[in-house]
């Protein structure tokens, strides 16, 4: 599947192309000089939900294609978290590149399935190897050998595309597992402890401030025989 983007050559800042509805954004890579660009924001938002950061994209300039491209980088409003810039990376179709693969979950555990257990997940995406032309938007797990408690999926474990190696996290990283359901005892007992360490917290408080009043009354008793004593 292919994705085409449209984008123009920025000539004013960010700031004030953002303003006014306008994505601001930038490429760079390939040998090429960095350029500013603007696009429409919500063609981005939808085409991103779609590629992510794994899959290639024909990026257009003024209706001119300058190559293909990988999101590097979105930036985010912190407070609205609004999409206010991207960067775009070149990619050289004929070098290895890396680049972060999303992993997506499929299949149904029998230890969740058959004795109600909770299916534990570590890991979202993985860092690949891989010629241009080999990147995939995602890798599968099948979670369906996970049959009892102590099956567990390794990095190393992965069914990988043709040409695609994982160079982080390494083989022995935990993918996912399945953990016995906590049962409706061991979340009271949990309860009870916590509740018994906030009275214990409470005693500690209110024995320390008794502590410190009785320090004060100390003081202040002794207080007038030291003022006698300077007379």
């Amino acid at each position: 599947m292919s994705f085409i983007l449209n984008a123009v050559k920025r000539t004013e800042k960010g700031e004030k192309t953002r303003k006014s509805g306008v994505l601001p954004g930038v490429y760079y890579g390939a040998g090429k000089e960095a350029v500013s660009i603007d696009l429409n924001l919500p063609e981005f938002i939808k085409l991103f939900k779609e590629t992510g950061e794994s899959s290639l994209i024909d990026l257009n300039l003024d209706g001119k294609n300058v190559g293909k491209a990988l999101v590097q980088h979105v930036q985010y409003d912190p407070v609205s978290e609004r999409v206010i810039h991207v960067d775009f990376r070149l990619i050289d179709m004929n070098k290895i590149l890396m680049a972060n693969v999303v992993l997506r979950y499929v299949g149904e555990s029998g230890a969740v399935k058959e004795t109600g257990g909770t299916l534990v997940t570590t890991l979202s995406e993985v860092e690949v190897e891989c010629l241009p032309n080999d990147l995939v938007s995602h890798i599968d797990i099948d979670i369906s050998v996970l049959k009892t408690f102590d099956d567990v999926i390794k990095v190393k474990d992965l069914k990988l595309p043709a040409g695609i190696k994982i160079i982080s996290p390494d083989g022995e990283a935990l993918v996912a597992k399945v953990q016995p359901a906590i049962t409706e005892e061991e979340i009271k007992a949990m309860e009870e402890a916590a509740q018994s360490v906030d009275v214990s917290k409470i005693e500690m408080a209110e024995k320390k401030k008794e502590d410190e009043e009785g320090e004060e009354g100390a003081i202040s008793s002794e207080t007038p025989a030291k003022v006698e004593e300077k007379k």
